[in-house]
């Protein structure tokens, strides 16, 4: 099946989301009586969390896998990457059965490994450099024929990440704000023309760390930044902005708003101890822009995509006991 080289328009995003229900858990919406009193606002958390893989990248992996004919999708599909997008094409493919290779850095995490082996995918490593990663998945792709998804700037993942804002919108329509964390700017980007169509009143913010905060200068800008040298605990916020994803975000997006890494820890933790669910560091990006940032969201209604919740239990990033 066809997909436009363009962005998708909500009829695609629509048509993705009932492509895709069939595999994907629709996750609830959840609140808290306690971080709302904390933030003077109303904190509706949609939460991707409890996505199978465990984030929402398993809306864009299932969409664009999907769409592949029945001669393409015989090749099988290939990526490179060492975060939540490895798992979600593995367990996207296994679903469709046909095979998948993952391009994964030989220093990627040991439970990383393990989820995408355990989805059934080929794991072929390599140095971990970008030219290094991007060398091997070529050869790959050489050999194999696999389809190339791209973790975020790949307008078959966008309509599918755009799916999750769909379903929050859904079930809180009258929203002021919905948020989402950037990194790629697939999920950012999506959830922007899910919103603008849906819920044209609602403001799209965008958070990110401020030790990788090339979105932010990129929309100050007016042009994409490199993201060089990030430093922050949100891994999964590490990578630059796609030539699909930034003019969205650019035309779309009210502001992106960034924290400190004290701030997304905090925010991470009050999630955990307050709500009873697990989140990774990069999900707690948003909540930490609603305390940093308490002006803007006091006494609003704020939607907040809480991205994902893959954390190795073995290495937490706070210390034994609180402080």
């Amino acid at each position: 099946m066809t997909f436009p080289d363009t962005a998708p328009t909500i009829r695609h995003i629509r048509e993705a989301a009932r492509r895709i229900a069939p595999h994907i858990n629709r996750t609830p919406v959840l609140t808290s009586a306690s971080l709302d009193g904390m933030t003077g606002c109303r904190l509706f958390f949609k939460c991707e969390n409890l996505q199978k893989v465990g984030a929402f990248k398993f809306r864009g992996a299932c969409h664009a896998v999907s769409l592949l004919d029945d001669a393409r999708a015989a090749r099988g599909v290939a990526t490179h990457s060492s975060g939540n997008h490895a798992a979600a094409l593995a367990l996207a493919a296994r679903i469709r059965h046909i095979p998948s290779c993952i391009v994964m850095p030989e220093n990627a995490p040991g439970v990383k490994k393990r989820a995408v082996a355990g989805y059934g995918a080929e794991i072929v490593f390599c140095r971990p450099t970008l030219a290094d990663r991007e060398a091997t998945l070529e050869k790959v792709i050489q050999r194999t024929g696999a389809e190339f998804v791209h973790p975020y700037n790949d307008y078959r993942v966008i309509a599918g990440q755009a799916t999750a804002a769909l379903e929050l919108l859904a079930d809180m329509p009258a929203l002021d704000f919905v948020m989402a964390p950037v990194g790629g700017g697939g999920l950012l980007s999506g959830t922007a023309l899910t919103v603008r169509a849906v819920s044209p009143a609602t403001a799209v913010l965008g958070a990110e760390p401020a030790g990788a905060d090339d979105a932010c200068r990129s929309l100050q800008a007016g042009r994409i930044i490199p993201q060089t040298h990030p430093q922050t605990v949100a891994d999964g916020l590490r990578t630059s902005l796609g030539e699909k994803t930034f003019p969205i975000i650019q035309r779309l997006v009210q502001e992106i708003l960034t924290v400190s890494e004290d701030g997304i820890l905090q925010a991470m933790r009050r999630i955990w101890e307050r709500m009873k669910i697990i989140i990774e560091p990069s999900a707690a990006v948003p909540l930490a822009a609603v305390f940093e940032h308490p002006t803007v969201f006091r006494g609003r209604r704020v939607g907040i995509i809480l991205s994902g919740g893959n954390v190795d239990l073995d290495h937490l990033p706070w210390p034994s006991t609180p402080e």
